[in-house]
């Protein structure tokens, strides 16, 4: 069995990376996945965006409104909620000192070192 731990670490961070995308303006989802997949490959395909906008949504992190187009239908924008905005600052101020801890681990060292 391979483990595929660069798709776990994708799927627990790509949430704060859609909140992170909408920090800056609100987009429809073909923007959100043209960015998520070209940053990092956070998501595999727009298919699995939907669900976690949906997920996003529930939580009252994004709202959406609609949009006309001029190539076809309206489109459904993604905006981020101050409880969204909460929730990014939130991750932010924990990442760095994860990502440290995490760092140190595998390097064999400690923080104090």
């Amino acid at each position: 069995m391979t483990l595929d731990a660069g798709a776990n670490l994708r799927k627990g961070v790509a949430e704060f990376a859609v909140l992170a995308l909408l920090r800056g303006e609100p987009m429809y989802g073909w923007q959100l996945s043209q960015q998520l997949i070209e940053r990092g490959g956070f998501i595999a395909s727009i298919g699995t965006l939907y669900p976690l906008l949906a997920r996003l949504r529930a939580k009252d992190w994004v709202t959406t409104y609609d949009e006309a187009s001029d190539a076809g239908p309206a489109r459904r924008y993604y905006r981020l909620t101050d409880e969204g905005r909460a929730a990014l600052a939130d991750f932010r101020a924990q990442w760095s000192g994860f990502s440290a801890s995490v760092d140190a681990l595998l390097e064999g060292t400690t923080q104090d070192d």
